[in-house]
């Protein structure tokens, strides 16, 4: 089997919940850790999505992982490229979403793309070239003080043009709601007015499936996982894919659970509070990591002293004040790192307890976390809410489940009710 249409996100969070979205269509999709290696053998499925850890990477090693991760889907047979980024289009001012999608244009020849993280299910909508998040702009949102990319300006343009040497254009929302064939004619149009960058309007899910109409034959379409919704339904209405509707099944696991939360976003902060009302918690301070050994040997001591099958949690998980202060103090790249070290282990040591359910909150947690499980491709299940599905892997020849979970997805119950699923 050929790749129908190959996808590549900036992070794991963002990877999973893309899979889940394209899983709803009922096919097969294959969520890959990392660029696979040239010699892999392995039989891709119609809808592939590669896994990067490159959100706030250098903007050159960006560029060189995603291109390696769109040779490889190319060289199986990918006719179409989807670049998955977050529906709060996280980013520096230098990129990297706007770098990786000149590159990757480049590499397929494309003119035009577009740049689209609405996700009305989730509350992100764009209007008038803003995006917003619920009912309030992107800058006065909670991502404002987003730890490693704080969003300061909602206007997508603003925030696109500094990182592309092409012309950025937009289509507001009364063009939107005209329908795919008045979209696609008005790409033609600012296609002929050489705009290469086109933000649109997207203000519901039928907004999404008419710009997807629009857009369905781009070599290239950039944007959150909500706009590949109906991507499925046109490649099989072209005889691309065969018609989907296959249930999604589960494989049984067994052995313990865990929650380890790197992110400090709003509704993480408040999902942690909710969840270690009833399950014991442990929090790690990134200055006590920083001091030596001793805060993450007394993790690992607490953790050992738990019963795998009982409610748990570890979390650097704090207010914006405290990650300020430990930022000023070791640098936020540091401090980063060392959070994510720390849950690296303690996720390898859970395994090792025989714990085999993983709640995984926060991008860069989950890369670190996914990464020290040692696994390379994962299954997709079930969403537990929108965007976020149970995953599976195997490892050391035992199956395990994990949620990897954007910061700002789900609601407050949102840990228990991943963990009563299964």
């Amino acid at each position: 089997m050929s790749i129908a249409l190959g996808c590549i996100a900036d992070d794991f969070t963002g990877a999973s919940d893309l899979a889940a979205i394209l899983a709803r269509s009922g096919h097969k999709v294959g969520l890959r850790i990392g660029v696979p290696a040239d010699d892999d053998d392995s039989t891709p499925s119609a809808f592939e999505v590669i896994a990067l850890k490159c959100r706030t990477e250098p903007v050159d090693e960006a560029i060189g992982l995603t291109g390696k991760a769109a040779e490889w889907l190319l060289a199986r047979g990918a006719s179409q490229l989807y670049w998955k980024y977050c529906s709060t289009f996280d980013s520096t001012p230098a990129g990297n979403i706007g770098p990786v999608s000149e590159a990757l244009m480049a590499r397929l020849g494309a003119q035009q793309t577009i740049y689209c993280p609405a996700f009305p299910e989730n509350g992100r909508s764009i209007y008038m070239g803003n995006l917003f998040v619920g009912d309030v702009p992107l800058d006065e949102s909670p991502m404002r003080d987003h730890p490693l990319t704080p969003m300061r300006d909602a206007n997508l343009m603003r925030l696109l043009a500094p990182q592309v040497a092409g012309k950025v254009g937009h289509i507001a929302w009364p063009d939107i709601a005209k329908g795919g064939a008045h979209i696609a004619g008005r790409l033609q149009v600012l296609a002929g007015n050489g705009i290469a960058h086109v933000v649109p309007d997207a203000i519901s899910q039928a907004d999404l499936s008419a710009i997807c109409e629009a857009v369905q034959d781009f070599a290239l379409i950039t944007g959150g996982s909500a706009l590949a919704l109906d991507l499925p339904r046109l490649l099989a209405a072209k005889g691309c894919i065969e018609p989907g509707g296959a249930d999604i099944t589960a494989p049984a696991t067994s052995g313990g659970n865990i929650v380890l939360s790197g992110s400090c976003s709003a509704m993480t902060r408040a999902q942690v509070a909710a969840y270690s009302t009833s399950a014991a918690s442990h929090r790690l301070d990134p200055l006590a990591l920083a001091d030596g050994p001793d805060a993450l040997a007394t993790a690992r001591q607490w953790l050992a002293s738990r019963d795998p099958d009982a409610a748990k949690i570890i979390y650097a998980t704090a207010e914006p004040a405290d990650v300020a202060a430990a930022q000023q103090k070791l640098g936020r790249e540091t401090a980063g790192q060392l959070v994510e070290d720390a849950l690296a282990v303690l996720a390898g040591d859970a395994f090792d307890l025989g714990i085999r359910r993983f709640v995984v909150a926060g991008g860069e947690t989950s890369g670190a976390v996914t990464q020290a499980l040692a696994t390379d491709r994962l299954s997709v299940g079930r969403e537990i809410a929108p965007g976020v599905p149970w995953c599976f892997a195997a490892r050391k020849g035992e199956t395990f489940a994990i949620a990897l979970k954007s910061g700002n997805f789900g609601t407050e119950d949102f840990f228990s009710r991943a963990l009563a699923m299964l």
